[in-house]
């Protein structure tokens, strides 16, 4: 699978499955916003945006545009029926406040530890750290999703991050269009191989070792 498109929606559909009945989640900008295309209609969860919107819907169709009506991303959503809106200020209250239940965040780099840079690649312009260092520390549970490997093939999760980063040891849970890949005080831990991979190739394109689970699934997704 190389279509970019296809490889964006294949690990949004993977990432839906982190959201339980119940929960509040936090969808950070690029891919994460495509999960809410994909939440189940028995599944009760909340999405919250840190411009201020508690309930938001899938994307719009084009007869349903908002233009006021937008993500953190400056991506135009609809909102569910009993959502909310307020400012800034409240929303990052409840980031800080420990009120999300998860995080599912992009990634331009993830360490063995649990390290994520996701927020500037130096030289480069960058509008602004957006509320990802707040949620990394403030939410419940941290799931980062991006590609395995960068554009010139190699290794995005890294023995060290080389890039800025955006909180040290938060993240619990890496899914990308290859893998899922646990944050563990022994190490990584490799739970999910995607459709068309083996452990083997996983290993070569991770920097760190990996652990294998007991209750490894291949052709998880």
């Amino acid at each position: 699978m190389k279509d970019p498109q296809q490889i964006r929606q294949r690990i949004a559909r993977r990432a839906e499955k982190e959201l339980q009945d119940g929960d509040y989640v936090n969808l950070g900008i690029g891919i994460p916003t495509l999960i809410a295309n994909y939440i189940g209609e028995n599944k009760r969860v909340v999405l919250q945006s840190e411009n201020g919107l508690l309930g938001i819907g899938p994307y719009p169709f084009s007869d349903e545009v908002d233009p006021d009506l937008i993500n953190a991303g400056k991506e135009t959503v609809t909102a569910i029926q009993g959502a909310s809106y307020f400012s800034s200020a409240d929303s990052f209250a409840m980031i800080r406040g420990g009120h999300i239940d998860l995080a599912v965040l992009g990634g331009m780099e993830v360490s063995q530890e649990g390290d994520l840079a996701n927020w500037m690649i130096p030289g480069k312009m960058v509008k602004g750290m957006g509320g990802a260092m707040d949620l990394v520390h403030g939410a419940k549970r941290v799931v980062v999703i991006m590609d395995h490997v960068n554009k010139l093939g190699e290794p995005k999760i890294l023995n060290q991050c080389s890039l800025p980063l955006t909180g040290k040891q938060v993240v619990n849970r890496i899914i990308t269009d290859r893998a899922v890949i646990d944050v563990t005080p022994e190490g990584l831990l490799l739970a999910e191989v995607a459709e068309g991979y083996s452990i083997e190739d996983i290993q070569q394109a991770t920097e760190p070792p990996l652990l294998v689970s007991e209750q490894i699934i291949i052709d998880a997704f």
